[in-house]
């Protein structure tokens, strides 16, 4: 497994929670990994990302509210969400992006990403 993703759970609107995404230190050093979400039916959407030379982009519905990090002694990268909504609830997936090693910008497009980790479940109720 080349990414896991971790740290879902059940929420009240307004909490905050973070996720995780571990990886090698080949993938988190050189490649964009970006974070996306899926509803049941829905197209996958793009959240966040952070390119290979740790540039941050972020959706307009979460910026201001979600940071993306990168911690490469760790091997991860870190997606907190804050003051989360109903509308947040997915499930979530890291992915990295193998065509843009060292690139300054990442794309959150799910097209672009080839390796993908498993999601992790994000509830958002009261």
């Amino acid at each position: 497994v080349q990414l896991q993703a971790s740290g879902g759970g059940l929420v009240q609107p307004g909490d905050s929670l973070t996720l995780s995404c571990k990886t090698s230190k080949y993938i988190v050093d050189y490649y964009p990994i970006g974070w996306f979400r899926q509803l049941p039916g829905k197209e996958r959407e793009g959240v966040a990302c952070v390119s290979g030379l740790g540039n941050k982009f972020y959706r307009d519905s979460v910026e201001g509210r979600f940071i993306i990090s990168r911690h490469l002694a760790e091997n991860a990268v870190y997606l907190q969400m804050r003051n989360l909504t109903p509308e947040d609830a997915a499930l979530y997936y890291c992915a990295a992006d193998f065509t843009a090693a060292g690139q300054p910008d990442c794309l959150l497009v799910s097209q672009s990403y080839s390796t993908w980790g498993q999601g992790t479940e994000v509830t958002v109720s009261s």
